[in-house]
């Protein structure tokens, strides 16, 4: 009997699967041919978990190619030599982190391989100035992408638990999942008898169910800076805009905090109208907590003269 010949692999398989990088750079995501087919498509797509399908973002047959939707409009192809199918996205942003198939059509024997995008980032809570657990999926994610950020991935959720993320509110993430992480065991919070985690509720009704959120953000091109007054929040406003600057949001605050080592004792206005400061170095009378972290005096009454203003301007 003679052996079948082996079926070609034309994908080199890339050394490594998860390519590392921050928002607003540029970056390229491997995919190289080992040979050329006579007929072939390479098709880049990414892969939408909760959405449940891909997206189409350019489509080559090696002498042109066409892109596709808005992430389309920042990619390219990144042609280092002719079998070179890699692909090159300029401005990455929150919104393309995730998983890539960079695919071979090629008649019956198509191949495909997959690639991890991942930013470096912080896991924060967030709530409205009503109080807990006034959000559904779509509010959830509409007020995260309102304070510079977007819904946390499980992963990223994980990630922040083992850098220490302690909270008793559960939160929707990305996937429409519920979730809340526990280091500190404590009856209103699971009881003392589980072990710490992330403790979840599973999927729930985005329409109906409401819930916290977990946002996560990302190191910024741009600078947060406190002025110091006593402010009303419109007033903070306009002392930002004086200095050609603009109230930060919550997220450019934790960026600020977790990537330029922010810390100020001092409460300030941000954009959703709540008083926070960050702590890098913690002391007994900066809030007590024995962590770094990001404090919070809730949301005061916007006339109320306390605080000064957190800004943010654009490097």
């Amino acid at each position: 009997r003679v052996a079948p010949t082996p079926r070609l692999q034309y994908l080199l398989e890339p050394l490594y699967e998860v390519v590392h990088a921050q928002r607003g750079a540029t970056v390229t995501l491997p995919c190289v041919l080992r040979a050329r087919p006579p007929h072939y498509k390479v098709k880049w797509s990414k892969v939408e978990p909760a959405e449940l399908l891909e997206n189409i973002i350019l489509v080559t047959n090696g002498a042109q190619h066409k892109t596709y939707g808005q992430l389309g409009g920042r990619a390219r192809l990144r042609r280092g030599h002719r079998n070179d199918a890699s692909l090159t996205i300029a401005g990455v942003a929150l919104e393309d982190e995730g998983r890539y198939r960079c695919q071979l059509v090629n008649g019956l024997e198509d191949e495909s391989l997959s690639l991890t995008l991942t930013l470096d980032g912080v896991v924060f809570p967030y709530q409205t100035s009503q109080g807990r657990y006034r959000f559904n999926y779509f509010e959830a994610k509409k007020a995260c992408e309102e304070q510079d950020a977007r819904l946390a991935t499980y992963q990223q959720l994980y990630k922040a638990w083992t850098e220490g993320l302690d909270w008793c509110n559960a939160g929707w993430i990305l996937d429409g999942t519920v979730h809340y992480p526990i280091i500190n065991l404590r009856e209103p919070c699971g009881g003392r008898l589980l072990l710490p985690g992330i403790r979840t509720y599973g999927a729930k009704d985005k329409q109906k169910d409401r819930f916290d959120a977990f946002c996560f953000t990302s190191a910024v091109r741009g600078q947060v800076y406190f002025i110091q007054g006593h402010l009303s929040f419109k007033e903070a406003g306009q002392a930002c805009r004086n200095q050609g600057a603009t109230i930060a949001k919550v997220g450019q605050l934790y960026s600020a905090w977790k990537f330029s080592q922010l810390d100020r004792c001092d409460g300030g206005w941000l954009a959703d109208g709540s008083v926070r400061y960050p702590i890098t170095i913690p002391r007994t009378h900066c809030g007590g907590l024995p962590d770094p972290g990001v404090r919070s005096f809730g949301f005061p009454n916007k006339e109320q003269r306390t605080y000064g203003t957190y800004c943010f301007t654009v490097k």
